[in-house]
């Protein structure tokens, strides 16, 4: 597809969208900058809360046709934190008539061909694409609300996914420096209002001030002061760790601000912050190559789309490099991995301790499967760089879904697999529910034809991780 198709194709979903995004919505979805708002707040609010019921049914559907939403819980196996469990299952549909054997057999261009690529596996749409923008579980509402008094529901959209398909709620939280003491969470979420409390004499002068600004809410695109934010009251905006709940994630997802125009952007998963320590590489495109990079960049990007413009109206936080961002870092840096007793130190299962199919798992993972070729476990299960999987060649690029543009989603960064068990829903944009659904996908990207016993064996070695 060329350029211009590209565009003419953007502007007709621009056109498309207009009976759902309110005809006051500050961001077209063929232009760079995001323009000033041309109607009172009182108006835009009202047509966004009349729109919303549509908005919401719009993209249930969207998920029901995909997934199979279900609660199926694996009835053995909880979270790290022990309260959650791990839901089982392959939950992506797939299309009538079709297997997952008889898929795996198919070329690329087969499947393309027949629009047999089931549409659990294309990239997911945000809950409203037009406007973007951070959204928040209801239990992260929840509790900012009763401890900050402070407000993150949205007026025109909620969260769209389960609560059983997102990860455990408030997660445990380990210290590289500590790991003696276990989860320091005491089974809360830490707040500004009670991290000092919890976390004194635990970490050192250096981490605790790094700690308060990741904690402290600054202006946020949507969460703000000025009159097209998407919050009915004036907002202190948004921090840090509303996202990355204890340093972990909570599911709240926005748009990449990596990616124009609108209609393309891809949604953006809130990723985990443990293992920070052993990453070297930070953003799912931006390949930023510090954890202090991309604290100071994540102001004008998640928090502002990637638009200084915008960031400079709304009151954009600027941390101070070497007084705050590195204090940042430090904090983030010694966030650890949930213990995983089955493997040892080189990041190898113990045949002592682990079962017949965990063993059989690790075989496949190391092997047939193809994924420790980036899922390195000398190196916490990711290999610092970027990889292009090359779906596109399974669909037929720029289709819609609820006015997103699919397009190739390039190249990606590897993610950890240490405590995966705790964060799904998975790959960049959350468009995996579970890890069953993540094994179907690489079988079928990597074309490595496993069998439904390698498959299961596969998935019982990950949730040792």
């Amino acid at each position: 597809m060329s350029r211009l198709q590209l565009l003419a194709l953007s502007c007709a979903v621009s056109v498309a969208a207009a009976s759902i995004a309110a005809i006051s919505d500050p961001l077209p979805p063929d232009l760079t900058y995001r323009p000033l708002p041309t109607q009172p707040l009182s108006k835009i609010k009202a047509d966004d809360e009349a729109q919303k019921p549509k908005v919401m049914q719009r993209q249930r559907d969207l998920l029901n046709q995909r997934y199979d939403l279900s609660n199926r819980p694996i009835h053995d196996v909880n979270m790290s934190g022990g309260r959650k469990k791990v839901q089982a299952g392959v939950r992506v549909k797939l299309p009538d008539g079709v297997t997952w054997n008889a898929l795996a057999e198919m070329a690329p261009e087969e499947i393309r061909d027949k629009n047999l690529l089931p549409d659990g596996f294309k990239p997911l749409p945000h809950v409203k694409q037009a406007t973007g923008g951070q959204v928040f579980p209801q239990r992260q509402i929840n509790e900012i609300a009763k401890q900050e008094g402070r407000d993150l529901k949205r007026f025109d959209v909620d969260f769209d996914l389960p609560d059983h398909l997102m990860p455990e709620f408030p997660p445990p939280i380990f210290l590289t420096t500590r790991p003696e003491l276990g989860d320091v969470s005491r089974g809360e979420l830490l707040t500004i209002k009670n991290f000092y409390e919890y976390m004194n004499g635990i970490i050192t002068p250096v981490q605790m001030e790094g700690l308060r600004l990741l904690l402290t809410p600054f202006p946020q695109e949507e969460f703000n002061q000025t009159e097209d934010r998407k919050v009915a009251q004036q907002s202190m905006g948004v921090a840090c760790l509303d996202c990355h709940s204890n340093f972990n994630t909570n599911g709240a997802f926005h748009l990449t601000p990596d990616v124009r125009p609108q209609a393309s952007r891809f949604r953006l998963d809130s990723t985990s912050l443990r293992g920070m320590f052993n990453q070297q590489i930070h953003g799912s495109k931006r390949s930023l190559r510090s954890i202090e990079d991309f604290t100071e960049f994540e102001q004008r990007t998640a928090y502002f789309n990637g638009d200084h413009v915008s960031a400079t109206r709304k009151g954009v936080n600027l941390p101070d490099r070497p007084n705050q961002v590195a204090m940042m870092a430090q904090m983030q840096n010694i966030i650890d991995f949930p213990p995983a007793p089955k493997l040892a130190p080189l990041g190898k299962l113990d045949p002592s301790k682990a079962t017949d199919q965990e063993l059989k798992g690790e075989e496949i993972f190391m092997g047939k499967g193809q994924c420790g070729t980036c899922h390195v476990p000398q190196t916490s299960f990711l290999d610092n760089n970027m990889h292009d999987l090359k779906l596109e060649r399974f669909y037929n690029v720029g289709g819609t879904a609820n006015d997103f543009v699919a397009l190739p989603d390039g190249p990606i960064k590897t993610f950890t697999l240490r405590g995966i068990k705790d964060t799904p829903p998975y790959l960049h944009d959350g468009r995996l529910m579970t890890l069953a659904d993540t094994v179907e996908y690489f079988n079928l990207v990597l074309g490595v034809k496993l069998t439904q016993d390698e498959k299961d064996s596969l998935v019982a070695y990950m949730l040792t991780l």
